[in-house]
């Protein structure tokens, strides 16, 4: 579980740099909870130090100095505001570490009360802090974790019933529950490195070249550009993939219109999956409007992990069903384009004609 433990790490404060200063500057002036927790300001003339949302009035920008956490400030002989409690945002984070521990040490995930109570919070506000810190809930993130402990024991030829008893789910209606939700494909599919699974494909012209349109029965796995039968097969190995009969050439040709006339395309059925943070930016890209754009650092807000705007970056090229999924609409803060899997030539086409119609978000 690596990843999970440099999950926890994220939570924790990091020093802050030279580089960083003016970002914290802006924060504190825009009063951004998201940079609570991230970075520390202390007034010289004062004597206090604040979290950034603090509601008091602000001082000059010479006064103020930052620190990574509030232990820090103390050191350098500033107090805690007593207005904001600078030093309860600290608590949160190690409240939010401590329960991700306890998600993943219990062989049964605690339910909310449960993991609240462990860590000395009321439910509601735990929630929140939780989803803030983490980007999605206690409940979403024990799910996930649970559906990838399912999806390594399934691949280690053991039973579907030993994997799931052994990736912590309480029975095999949890089990499946959850597969559907997650997996995509079957139990037995995963255990089988994705066999007997059947992906369509059909490989058709657009007006941004050659593109590819995949789909399983639940809805498309795979839409990009200048790839074909070969690098579908590379990336499902062992799943059973054919031509389309006809099955799914109607999800093909609203995949069409979303590219050709954006504000008319259909919502067309996906079937894609991530890790917990991938998800969440995925969500949050559907959400952006036809004709805008977000930045990578709005994304990273977002998703609760101001600070994880190279990761959002990943996300996005991680992303398998271009335009559905409209990586595209986020570029730099600067306003450039930042980068494309389908290169930036077809990003400023598909950004250029949403913007000469632009419609609302579609509403997850």
């Amino acid at each position: 579980m690596a990843t999970l433990a440099r999950d926890i790490e994220r939570f924790r404060p990091e020093p802050v740099s030279d580089s960083v200063n003016d970002a914290a500057w802006a924060a504190f002036e825009a009063r951004d909870r998201s940079w609570d927790g991230r970075v520390i300001g202390a007034v010289k003339t004062t004597g206090i130090y604040c979290k950034p949302s603090c509601p008091a009035r602000r001082p000059k920008r010479e006064h103020v100095e930052f620190f990574s956490d509030g232990a820090s400030a103390r050191a350098a002989g500033y107090r805690a505001c007593l207005r904001c409690r600078p030093d309860d945002v600290g608590r949160d984070r190690e409240a939010v570490a401590k329960a991700v521990r306890l998600i993943e040490d219990l062989e049964e995930a605690p339910n909310l009360t449960e993991l609240a109570a462990r860590v000395g919070y009321a439910p509601h506000h735990f929630q929140r802090i939780f989803t803030r810190d983490v980007g999605v809930s206690p409940a979403a993130y024990a799910r996930a974790l649970r559906a990838k402990r399912a999806k390594a024991a399934l691949g280690e030829n053991g039973s579907v019933t030993a994997a799931i008893y052994e990736a912590g789910y309480s029975g095999p209606s949890r089990f499946y529950a959850d597969a559907k939700e997650r997996l995509g494909m079957t139990p037995s599919a995963w255990r089988d490195g994705g066999r007997g699974e059947t992906i369509r494909f059909i490989v058709t012209d657009s007006p941004l070249g050659r593109l590819l349109v995949a789909a399983t029965s639940k809805g498309i796995c795979r839409l990009t550009f200048d790839e074909d039968e070969h690098a579908l097969k590379r990336r499902f190995p062992n799943a059973t993939i054919i031509p389309d009969d006809g099955t799914i050439s109607a999800w093909a040709e609203g995949a069409l219109t979303a590219i050709e006339r954006p504000s008319q395309a259909p919502e067309l059925p996906i079937d894609v999956r991530g890790t917990a943070f991938q998800e969440a930016v995925w969500r949050e890209l559907r959400r952006i409007p036809v004709g805008e754009t977000r930045s990578y650092a709005d994304i990273a807000k977002a998703v609760g992990q101001p600070g994880a705007v190279r990761a959002v970056g990943t996300a996005n090229g991680s992303n398998p069903v271009a335009v559905l999924v409209p990586c595209h609409r986020v570029i730099r803060s600067d306003g450039s384009l930042g980068g494309y899997a389908g290169g930036l030539d077809r990003k400023r086409r598909l950004l250029d004609a949403e913007q000469a119609n632009p419609q609302p978000a579609l509403n997850l």
